[in-house]
């Protein structure tokens, strides 16, 4: 009985196997009848030259970056006391954002003012006491005086620290911009020195950062043209031109690679739309003529004669002066005029 379910098992792998060969041969068949076809029905494919822009681009992939983005903290640790802001707010510079409990800094702050004012007093005194006395001053006088001197130099410094420790506890904007990200968008909890409490962008000022390798930014000039393509928005152009070019290369890259800003036109059209951090493609501008001849580029042959184009189903080869050569359009020049008809 088991012998029996083998063969069977056998005879239908077998069978299976023959019916995917003779598939496949069937497929092959098929696509090969189709391809004479067409050949015989005359089926091939043809463009016609058109007069348009053509551009030579480089194509460099990059992210959406501003000049204007920090991350605020503050210098000392405390009780975050005041919050007057939630993600999302626009805010001016000079605006204040959040603010420590500031009791001990105050009471520390009114202490070295009472010691300013304090030790400017002695000081105002053993003036007084010696006056009159710059031709023949005591080495005692000197000391007095100098001691007078040194005490309230250093309650002024006192002074200085602890008014410089009351402002560290308030965040304020440092541009205009919008609160992008809150680490506590409550009051009430302590924070920790230097952790980062606000983070703070300002739109106006994002651009389009490429890398080039040493071959690729000897082709580049400040505001030079570009068109930037966003993976979120593949269908739509964003205009920009180079406005800085970095002298030396980047540190921590393999090779020789320089950082490369592209500022985008009409930006203001555009702030509901890009975001800090999108990706995408930069097209930098090296070439471009306007009311050119052109056709796609896969209709452009060459042989050892030079560059050319068919005239007709039979391989007519008509040779053309090829100029500005983009990756999907192709300048030619030469014994053709716009309509005329190509084929591949």
């Amino acid at each position: 009985m088991e012998k029996m379910k083998e063969n069977i098992f056998k005879r239908f792998f077998k069978s299976k196997r023959r019916v995917v060969f003779i598939i496949i041969i069937l497929a092959v068949g098929i696509l090969g009848w189709r391809y004479f076809a067409s050949k015989r029905n005359g089926e091939v494919e043809t463009a016609k030259v058109e007069k348009g822009v053509v551009r030579e681009e480089l194509i460099l992939s990059g992210e959406i970056k501003a000049v204007e983005y920090a991350n605020l903290a503050f210098q000392t640790s405390g009780e975050l006391d005041f919050l007057d802001i939630k993600e999302g707010d626009e805010v001016k510079k000079g605006d204040i954002l959040a603010k420590l409990d500031t009791t001990n800094l105050y009471q520390a702050f009114l202490s070295a003012d009472a010691d300013l004012r304090r030790y400017q007093a002695s000081l105002n005194k053993t003036y007084d006491d010696v006056q009159g006395h710059v031709r023949d001053e005591s080495f005692t006088q000197i000391e007095t005086r100098t001691v007078a001197e040194t005490n309230k130099d250093k309650a002024f410094r006192a002074y200085e620290i602890a008014q410089q420790n009351l402002a560290n506890a308030t965040l304020k904007a440092p541009f205009d911009g919008i609160v992008t990200s809150l680490t506590y968008p409550f009051t009430g909890v302590n924070t920790v020195f230097s952790q980062p409490q606000i983070e703070l962008v300002n739109p106006a000022t994002i651009y389009f950062d490429v890398s080039a390798d040493q071959s690729e930014v000897i082709k580049f000039k400040k505001e030079q043209k570009v068109v930037i393509v966003l993976d979120s928005y593949p269908d739509e152009e964003y205009l920009g031109t180079i406005s800085y070019i970095s002298f030396t290369p980047k540190a921590g890259e393999v090779g020789s690679t320089y950082k490369v800003k592209v500022s985008f036109r009409d930006l203001n059209l555009h702030f509901n739309e890009v975001r800090v951090g999108m990706s995408g493609d930069a097209k930098i501008i090296l070439s471009e003529k306007e009311d050119a001849l052109f056709v796609p580029a896969k209709f452009v042959k060459s042989d050892t004669k030079g560059r050319y184009v068919n005239f007709s189903k039979k391989n007519n080869k008509k040779y053309v002066v090829v100029g500005i050569e983009g990756e999907e359009r192709v300048e030619i020049t030469g014994d053709i005029k716009e309509d005329d008809i190509v084929y591949d």
